[in-house]
């Protein structure tokens, strides 16, 4: 081997142990933040009661967030214990699906699903967030959606309006869970980010369960977006 390739082959293995460097500090950070958050508590609990609904008998809570103006719902139904993975859904808060039934999305019928699913079961939990839109808030979906009729998909009407595709956190989702005594989950989802923030913040995400419907035609390019550019795993688009 000649001192050039002598050279190269050292400078190569000096960007190696540096990337190796750089990859082992950077997850030595994700691990002491997520340690961080773990420990830290950010909700707390400040109304209970019962709520009957066309799924069965639940229990409805009510959290604070103390580091914003969040609140969240979380439904319940039947004995969560730490010792067997609870069937979860976590639901960004989506008030034309949820509430005015609209065709555009399926977060209404995913809700809906979640609890017919809970109430097979006999126990589950779900944690409703007040993320409108991916995290933009009503209004801006309302003109996001206006920029959808003109023909953009659900990423590019963001972009249009110089918002992020997606704001959402699930960080205290997973301490809400962890409050209710949850340590393993059957996570009801199609988002893969929702599998990996849990699980970076402690909870053991030992089943995905799908959450299909029967897509309406409203709903396909939604999907289907999703699917392409999000990551979503959806079969049926």
């Amino acid at each position: 081997m000649n001192a050039q390739q002598t050279t190269s082959t050292m400078g190569s293995a000096r960007n190696r142990r540096s990337s190796y460097g750089q990859r082992r500090d950077s997850n030595v950070v994700e691990i002491k933040n997520a340690r961080r958050l773990m420990n830290s508590r950010t909700v707390e609990r400040v109304a209970e009661a019962r709520l009957p609904t066309d799924f069965g008998e639940f229990r409805i809570l009510g959290y604070r967030a103390l580091n914003s103006n969040e609140e969240f719902v979380v439904l319940v139904q039947g004995e969560l214990r730490k010792d067997r993975p609870t069937l979860v859904r976590v639901h960004s808060q989506c008030l034309t699906g949820d509430v005015f039934g609209s065709t555009k999305c399926d977060c209404g019928q995913q809700l809906r699903k979640a609890m017919e699913l809970i109430e097979r079961e006999g126990s589950g939990a779900i944690v409703y967030q007040q993320q409108e839109g991916r995290g933009i808030g009503i209004i801006n979906k309302i003109r996001a959606y206006a920029l959808q009729d003109q023909g953009a998909d659900t990423i590019e009407a963001n972009e249009k309006l110089g918002l992020a595709v997606d704001l959402r956190s699930y960080e205290q989702c997973a301490e809400i869970l962890r409050h209710l005594g949850v340590n393993s989950v059957r996570l009801m989802s199609n988002n893969p980010e929702k599998i990996r923030a849990l699980e970076e913040m402690g909870l053991k995400v030992v089943e995905r369960v799908s959450l299909v419907t029967v897509p309406t035609d409203a709903a396909r390019s939604y999907l289907r977006t999703k699917k392409e550019k999000l990551g979503h795993l959806l079969e049926i688009v």
